[in-house]
């Protein structure tokens, strides 16, 4: 069930130094943003653990959009004005990733950005249900997806493609398969499993979320490190 999160959740302080990069990860319909047991959240953990200077996550529940929206306004908006100026905008570092109804929520949150010219480093997809969630908008540079066929009901989007190929790179549609392959579930509730073994299977295969924070790190490195040579970044 939903915590009623509300934007005091976050711990990231804003504005953030230039350089920056911030990850936010949707979680499914119905979970929490602070589930513990949920995919989305043990990878933000994960990062968060690896204490990386200049790298900042939070975890969002997948109708909370507004709230994400406003983490990044205020994250970006380093001279306090309530806009992103064009300046801000292009200072933008920002990673979305999410399961399920949160991986539509990624492409939703993508498209409302692409309407005020917000960049995105990177999207990924985790067995993504939603109705047009398959095509990624431009002000997304790379985009990642990952999903099953396995279950009866709900299954992942199969491909994902660019909505303008010039500016969005497609790393890859990963797909993952458990019909003959364990993965233990005893503590999911039963009425998780009633329709959704598979996609279950997804949620608590640590398999998928190492390939998630691989992506993730691949992409955020390169710019945490060149932030890191310029130690006055404000």
């Amino acid at each position: 069930m939903f915590s009623r999160q509300r934007y005091s959740s976050f711990v990231t302080p804003t504005p953030l130094p230039a350089g920056d990069c911030l990850v936010i990860g949707f979680l499914g319909g119905l979970e929490a943003w602070d589930a513990g047991d949920q995919g989305v959240r043990k990878v933000a953990l994960a990062l968060r653990g690896r204490n990386l200077s200049g790298l900042h996550v939070e975890t969002v529940e997948e109708k909370k959009r507004t709230l994400a929206l406003e983490l990044i306004r205020r994250g970006f908006d380093r001279d306090g004005d309530g806009v992103l100026d064009e300046r801000e905008r292009r200072s933008v570092r920002l990673i979305v990733y999410g399961m399920s109804f949160g991986g539509a929520a990624v492409v939703k949150l993508a498209r409302q950005l692409a309407a005020i010219d917000v960049p995105i480093l990177l999207t990924v997809q985790v067995d993504s249900v939603g109705a047009t969630d398959h095509v990624i908008p431009a002000n997304v540079a790379m985009a990642a997806n990952i999903y099953q066929t396995d279950g009866l009901f709900v299954r992942g989007e199969r491909t994902i493609r660019a909505e303008d190929p010039s500016k969005t790179a497609i790393l890859g549609n990963f797909r993952f398969a458990y019909q003959n392959r364990h993965i233990d579930l005893s503590a999911v509730p039963w009425y998780k499993l009633a329709c959704r073994v598979a996609h279950s299977k997804m949620n608590a295969d640590p398999q998928v979320w190492g390939l998630v924070e691989e992506l993730i790190l691949s992409v955020a490195t390169p710019f945490l490190e060149e932030a890191a040579e310029f130690p006055f970044r404000r």
